[in-house]
């Protein structure tokens, strides 16, 4: 076997390994969380967020991906130590889905990531990529009105996913050194 060949198997078994963490890293951010009627707040979103600047786009996507998935067979990933298949037709799945479009784009402009300001606005577009599928499948879902369901399921997050974002913001260059040197 080649040098090379040898590097490049390294190089894509570490990814790999990286997006399986950020994967359970979301899992675990999830269980951080304030229970409320219809969508909890919690942390996965950052989790999301930071998963899509520290890993390549399809990695990055892989990582929610495997963490929907590993919900939707049963494990209890999502808030509140919750899993099957029902949870992504739910209240919630909207917004789960809604991590796999945030987590795109994060990772397809992270190569512009280059100051605070830039982090915080590629944020704040994943939510709004988010919250878009969330809120537009909660009003379809209850059968409310979408300026009704954006009262009870954007409002009150707003304030959360704006530090969520600034958290990304300032974590994502720390530990992107951390994760280049593996």
């Amino acid at each position: 076997m080649t040098t090379n060949h040898t590097a490049a198997r390294s190089m894509k078994l570490s990814r790999m390994v990286l997006s399986a963490m950020m994967a359970a890293l979301i899992a675990v951010a999830s269980q951080i969380a304030i229970p409320l009627p219809m969508v909890p707040i919690n942390l996965a979103l950052l989790a999301v967020f930071v998963a899509g600047f520290l890993l390549e786009k399809r990695w990055a996507m892989a990582s929610v991906l495997l963490y929907l998935l590993i919900g939707a067979v049963g494990l209890p990933v999502f808030s509140g130590m919750r899993g099957g298949p029902q949870h992504l037709v739910g209240p919630t799945g909207g917004y789960l889905i809604g991590y796999l479009l945030s987590v795109g784009v994060v990772s397809a402009l992270a190569p512009w990531a280059d100051t605070f300001l830039r982090r915080v606005l590629i944020c704040a577009l994943a939510v709004l990529a988010c919250y878009t599928t969330g809120t537009l499948w909660l009003a379809w879902l209850t059968g409310k009105a979408l300026s009704e369901v954006m009262g009870f399921a954007v409002l009150p997050f707003l304030p959360g996913d704006a530090l969520k974002c600034l958290a990304a913001a300032f974590l994502a260059p720390r530990l992107g050194s951390i994760t280049r040197a593996l």
